[in-house]
């Protein structure tokens, strides 16, 4: 049970700390954050709106450190994030629905929001009342779970169209390529499947949090410390650092719960999720 509390409290911590990161670089560089992107550049007002984001990713995030602010803070985010993706990602898919890239870059949006959602029924523990009834505790827990096991297949999908763009990223020590990108796309989409289902959905969680972990430490990594980086490495590393953030807290979640017992989803089942 000690082990577990540590793992909620510094994945939680690892989060906002992500979060004040990617705001203040956003502050100081003036830009809007990777995770915010992408915003058209001709968008009247772009510059004030990056720092409107960064102010957000800091303030927000320092709230998640806050017992008393947690729940605020967690409620804002997850308002910040549902209202970004629906503005500025869900439009991908709607205009090119057959596009896979279109799935995957909301995707990306919806880790942080699954991860916001488990913070916010997390904080709202012995406070649910009103709309928190359902927000804060199990539907809105397995909606977080749902929307996270949809992310986890646009992954998984990506690595299979996009096939000539995620090869060439598996480390060069490893042989292989072409196998490591569809091994890793299918992992993916099993875990997201889990996640949907509810079936083993702690086992899902885990291994997709250890998966995302690996590759933005084997992938990204070394390009990092190369120093040698284009602005879209640049991107791509921040997101897939916030992603890694994202998926422990949801792995988190899970708690002490049975490691194959059948979690409740929106979408396959009827049977409520436990509040984390």
């Amino acid at each position: 049970m000690g082990t577990t509390m540590s793992f909620m409290k510094a994945s939680r911590l690892f989060f906002a700390l992500t979060l004040i990161a990617i705001g203040v670089i956003g502050i100081v560089g003036g830009q809007i954050g990777a995770i915010w992107q992408p915003v058209p550049k001709t968008m009247p007002g772009r510059e004030a709106l990056a720092y409107a984001c960064g102010l957000v990713s800091v303030g927000l995030g320092a709230g998640l450190l806050v017992k008393r602010a947690a729940l605020p803070a967690a409620a804002l985010l997850l308002a910040w994030l549902v209202a970004w993706t629906a503005v500025f990602k869900v439009p991908f898919i709607i205009r090119a629905p057959l596009v896979e890239v279109s799935y995957q870059t909301t995707g990306e949006n919806l880790v942080l929001v699954a991860a916001a959602w488990v913070l916010l029924v997390s904080a709202a523990r012995g406070r649910r009342k009103g709309i928190l009834n359902f927000v804060g505790g199990g539907p809105g827990l397995s909606i977080a779970y749902g929307l996270y096991g949809f992310s986890l297949l646009a992954f998984g999908f990506s690595h299979f169209a996009y096939l000539n763009l995620t090869a060439p990223l598996v480390p060069k020590w490893l042989p292989g390529p072409a196998f490591w990108a569809y091994f890793t796309g299918s992992i993916y989409i099993v875990t997201g499947i889990s996640m949907l289902t509810g079936i083993a959905a702690r086992i899902g969680a885990v291994i997709a949090a250890v998966q995302i972990a690996v590759i933005t430490l084997l992938v990204w990594g070394p390009i990092v410390l190369s120093g040698q980086m284009k602005p879209t490495d640049i991107q791509e590393s921040v997101v897939s650092w916030a992603l890694t953030a994202g998926a422990l807290v949801i792995a988190a979640s899970f708690g002490g719960r049975p490691w194959l017992r059948r979690t409740g989803t929106p979408f396959l089942t009827r049977r409520k999720a436990a509040a984390a």
